[in-house]
């Protein structure tokens, strides 16, 4: 693991909230000087622990507000099995994120769709037929009450 310091968490934190922040922007929040910022943010994405900028879009402006959260149970927990569920399951476009879990479910799944009726395609067409599925229980989010990808540093 590389090490980070109060500067890097604070560079860190800055460029989790304003990824598009200028380097001489970054520079001023944290009082670091322009070069010494960059060469910080710079080892900072060669370690990995900076692994990508993303643009964050809104889910209810793309007509996707629907998010269900999919347990799903597989019928073996061969490693053949694992990886065929996990090779189709990153295919599919809908699902947001999937885990592998500990306890009663084998994977959980966030999908997002336009409405109940969307949901109900995606899982007839598309987790329903996943390889190995033996059970899936779905439950609707009502309303987010938090949400974010920002990592405490």
């Amino acid at each position: 693991m590389t090490m980070i310091d109060a500067t890097d968490s604070r560079i860190l934190s800055v460029l989790q909230r304003r990824g598009r922040i200028s380097n001489a922007e970054l520079a001023d929040e944290i009082n670091l000087s322009t070069s010494a910022c960059h060469r910080r943010v710079q080892r900072l994405e060669r370690s990995g622990i900076i692994r990508d900028y993303v643009a964050l879009l809104d889910p209810k402006k793309l007509d996707r507000p629907t998010v269900v959260f999919v347990e799903i149970t597989l019928s073996g927990q061969a490693d053949e099995v694992l990886d065929a569920f996990e090779r189709e399951v990153a295919r599919i476009p809908d699902v947001l994120e999937c885990h592998l879990m500990a306890g009663t479910a084998d994977y959980l799944l966030k999908v997002v769709a336009q409405d109940t009726e969307d949901f109900a395609r995606i899982h007839r067409g598309k987790l329903a037929r996943l390889p190995g599925v033996a059970q899936i229980h779905s439950s609707f989010a009502l309303r987010t009450v938090r949400q974010t990808t920002a990592l405490p540093v």
